[in-house]
């Protein structure tokens, strides 16, 4: 009994920030640990860009700075898919308490934008939505098969693309830039049908702070929301069947 109420107090000592979601909160505890990166995984319309809109709502509520990076849309394209559902982000925008940033794969530079723009900015929570795309985008290369390490990882070697140790450099460096200062990030990665890894890249699971996985049961014609890992918490890996209306994503 002592040491369960020693967990749970080391619980109580985490720095919560408020999902959005007042269920999914009571799930977790409070809230998404603070300078975290929850890796938000699913199939197609499971729901993880929508998990976003709430997570940067609640911080817009809050009189939080917000920043909304996004790879797989341009950036009038989500905030008309918010809309829809209704998210109105414009007068934040105009406000410039939100910015969207749109992370063009095609320049080589994409990792020194983001890393630039959050260096220079004052933001506490941040979105990129999705980390699928630039995850498989090969950086720092030298040479036209190797990829360099940076100057943080142990590897001193450089590596071919395709392999691992490179895939995961990649990754852990995106995560690194996402969670700098007082930031807490939600990261969307999609999740191919019948995979039963929690990412397309099979790796970011490992090195992010949290995972939430969106399900869909065809078969029961239901979604389901399940919490796979989040650092510091005891949470239930049972899943919850949600739905999506209207107003954005409700528990059952």
């Amino acid at each position: 009994m002592d040491r369960f109420n020693k967990n749970i107090s080391f619980e109580r000592e985490v720095t919560r920030i408020h999902t959005g979601l007042e269920e999914l909160d009571v799930l977790l505890g409070g809230g998404y640990p603070l300078n975290s990166v929850t890796l938000i995984s699913g199939t197609p319309g499971s729901g993880k860009s929508i998990m976003c809109f709430h997570y940067i709502l609640e911080g817009l509520q809050n009189g939080e700075n917000c920043l909304y990076l996004t790879s797989d849309e341009r950036i009038e394209s989500v905030i008309k898919q918010a809309n829809e559902l209704g998210f109105d982000f414009w007068p934040a925008v105009e406000k410039g308490q939100l910015k969207f940033l749109y992370v063009d794969l095609d320049k080589r530079s994409i990792h020194k934008d983001i890393e630039d723009e959050i260096d220079n900015n004052d933001y506490s929570r941040i979105v990129l939505d999705s980390l699928t795309p630039v995850a498989e985008v090969p950086v720092w290369v030298r040479g036209v098969h190797e990829i360099a390490p940076t100057e943080h990882s142990k590897i001193t070697k450089d590596m071919p693309l395709e392999s691992t140790p490179a895939t995961r450099t990649h990754i852990r460096h995106i995560l690194n830039i996402l969670s700098k200062k007082n930031c807490t990030a939600m990261v969307t990665s999609e999740v191919p049908e019948g995979s039963r890894s929690l990412s397309r890249d099979t790796i970011s699971e490992f090195l992010v702070d949290g995972i939430i996985l969106m399900d869909l049961d065809t078969t029961m014609d239901r979604r389901k929301l399940t919490i796979r890992k989040m650092r510091a918490t005891k949470h239930s890996l049972k899943p919850h069947d949600i739905s999506i209306t209207s107003g954005g994503i409700q528990f059952l």
